[in-house]
């Protein structure tokens, strides 16, 4: 006769509670979006995101100070030119806003870990996250042309001092073309972190506040994955380990945990979940109308995303749960 299971035994104190805890969030797993915009001295904050800022240069290495003391180990740097055309040109110059704020960062705070977001999306003047064919208003992006800029694009942020970068513009084959750019520039020790599985997402709606990113016409569905699929998010990574890829990332990451699970389970390599604009946006808002216990919903979801698989978290709440993991 088996003796009766009580697991409350193991509730029962505090302590006890820490000792037998299966999944532990830690600030190493965290990683702080920034937005960097031209400037000194410019602060404004984003309408739909409370407490999330684009910030000059000067104010961007203030935070990056911050983030380090808190024992943040990475940022994540998004720019928003003063000028956009038809060829990205701000996202791949040598002096563009990313460029600028990393070299200023990489000076200021030499062990922060810069990640570069690599995209195009905030430097078109379309909105769209590469070539488009001349007159086609559907938004349908060029794909291999648009691989030589994103070439470009990321060997001018790691020659400014990005330590990683992350193409975030789900065209086939570019973390081979990237990886390739970035072998011939002489950067083969520079990781690159795939945005391999993200979700054409109605969660994205803050961040294109944010970042100034709202395609101008069509939408982003013919690059981006269906929210409807699982099994091809495995496809998407299995391409990018392939090309080369030394961490993978999923975006979202709450409506998504199940594919966080799925690729964690199909991999060993790092993978990254993004706690997006509008899932921040969610939370933050219903904390401000006193509806929720902001720090407890908070941690609950960051350790959600850990439990369901994810190294890494990139969080504008990263901050936040850094204080509050630190007290």
């Amino acid at each position: 006769m088996f003796p009766t299971q009580r697991p409350r035994r193991l509730r029962n104190h505090p302590q006890l509670r820490r000792m037998v805890r299966e999944t532990i969030l830690t600030t190493n797993d965290l990683i702080y979006p920034l937005f960097a915009v031209p400037g000194t001295g410019f602060s404004q904050e984003v309408r739909s995101m409370p407490g999330v800022y684009q910030l000059s240069v000067d104010k961007i290495v203030e935070e990056a100070k911050e983030v380090y003391n808190l024992g943040i180990p990475a940022i994540i740097l998004f720019g928003i030119p003063d000028t956009k055309d038809t060829d990205a040109t701000g996202a791949w110059h040598d002096h563009g806003i990313v460029q600028t704020a990393a070299t200023a960062v990489k000076e200021a705070v030499p062990d922060l870990i810069i990640i570069a977001d690599t995209c195009l999306c905030e430097y078109t003047s379309h909105g769209h996250c590469g070539y488009l064919q001349v007159g086609d208003l559907t938004g349908r992006v060029l794909n291999d042309p648009t691989l030589e800029l994103l070439k470009k694009t990321a060997v001018s942020q790691v020659k400014a001092g990005a330590d990683i970068i992350a193409p975030s513009g789900m065209m086939d084959g570019f973390v081979q073309a990237i990886r390739a750019g970035l072998d011939e520039a002489g950067y083969e020790d520079t990781p690159i972190l795939s945005y391999a599985a993200k979700y054409a997402s109605a969660y994205y709606g803050p961040f294109r506040d944010a970042a100034d990113s709202t395609p101008q016409f069509g939408d982003r569905r013919t690059y981006q994955m269906d929210p409807a699929n699982g099994r091809e998010a495995l496809k998407e990574i299995a391409i990018d380990m392939a090309e080369g890829a030394d961490m993978l990332m999923v975006k979202p990451a709450l409506a998504y945990m199940d594919i966080i699970w799925r690729v964690k389970e199909a991999t060993n390599l790092p993978v990254a979940a993004y706690n997006v604009s509008g899932e921040y946006a969610m939370i933050k808002a219903a904390a401000l109308n006193g509806w929720i216990d902001e720090e407890r919903v908070v941690m609950e979801t960051l350790t959600g995303f850990k439990r369901a698989g994810a190294d890494l978290i990139l969080t504008y709440y990263a901050k936040d749960a850094a204080r509050w993991l630190n007290t």
